[in-house]
């Protein structure tokens, strides 16, 4: 699959797009620091094979689309202030990863897609769906949250993950990555080998630990969609894993209970990752909820 550039919304995205574009569009957006190579190709082969015109790109500040500058300032303090009720200040917020989306929607001459977002792609994808409705024809958030900060909290272990300073060295920082992979994992799914493959790839493609900063406080400065969630009209669907510790269960059964109509679909035994064992039924899943609009 060849990478492209787009110039977009003031900066640049990389993306790919996969199957045939008289096919349905399907987006594809990736969470916290995570590159669009973080979607397992076995899914997006597989939903080619459903009949969707595939869309994978790298957020702002994550792999090969453009890197900002701007001072990310410390997550403990912004969490803490989130926590408290404050305002955050941030670079950007999800709105402006949103627009960034709709932006590349626009570079590739789609009027509207089927849109799917894992983690803070979940809530990247919340917020294309709030601000960008008539550009989403369904909604899949997947191990992601609302935003409002009394539901989907890590748990201890996955903050301080969320917390360690990254590594300068290349081998060290790719360790890091496969021991955090591991501690967020599907329990019985975990493949270590797989995992320093991917990490591997991740660092040699677009290592950038100062953009994964800055998501987390675009996270922060968004606040709770919850209000705006209720007032949507879109078919949605909700996936999340029991064994979720980065964004626990709560984030998704919130997020299912404020959209109305919207479905949720609890896999068992999953954690915060996408094994093998699982896409089938997601593949499955999406393909169903996307069939409600009668366009696919």
């Amino acid at each position: 699959m060849d990478e492209r550039i787009a110039a977009v919304n003031g900066i640049e995205l990389c993306y790919q797009t996969l199957g045939d574009p008289a096919d349905e569009p399907l987006l594809l957006v990736m969470g916290l620091g995570a590159q669009m190579i973080a979607w397992p190709i076995e899914l997006c082969e597989g939903l080619v094979d459903r009949g969707f015109h595939v869309i994978r790109y790298d957020n702002r500040d994550t792999g090969r689309s453009t890197w900002l500058d701007a001072a990310a300032g410390d997550f403990m303090e912004a969490f803490t202030a989130a926590l408290a009720g404050r305002l955050v200040a941030a670079p950007y917020t999800l709105a402006d990863m949103a627009a960034d989306g709709m932006a590349l929607l626009d570079h590739l001459g789609i009027d509207a897609a089927h849109v799917v977002g894992a983690s803070m792609g979940g809530m990247i994808a919340q917020s294309m769906a709030i601000e960008h409705s008539h550009r989403v024809h369904t909604l899949t958030s997947i191990m992601s949250t609302t935003g409002d900060l009394d539901v989907g909290l890590p748990t201890a272990e996955a903050l301080s993950i969320l917390t360690q300073p990254a590594p300068d060295e290349r081998e060290a920082a790719i360790e890091q990555s496969v021991a955090a992979s591991k501690a967020i994992a599907s329990p019985d799914h975990f493949d270590e080998a797989l995992a320093r493959e991917r990490a591997t790839a991740a660092y040699d493609r677009g290592w950038h630990p100062a953009g994964t900063a800055r998501h987390l406080l675009a996270i922060l400065a968004s606040g709770s969609r919850s209000d705006a969630l209720a007032d949507l009209t879109i078919p949605t669907l909700v996936i999340h894993g029991d064994r979720d510790p980065l964004v626990t269960p709560s984030g998704g059964q919130r997020t299912a209970e404020v959209v109305p109509g919207a479905d949720l679909l609890v896999l068992e035994g999953m954690g915060h990752d996408l094994p093998s064992a699982y896409l089938g039924p997601i593949i499955d899943a999406i393909t169903a909820h996307a069939a409600r609009t009668a366009s696919v």
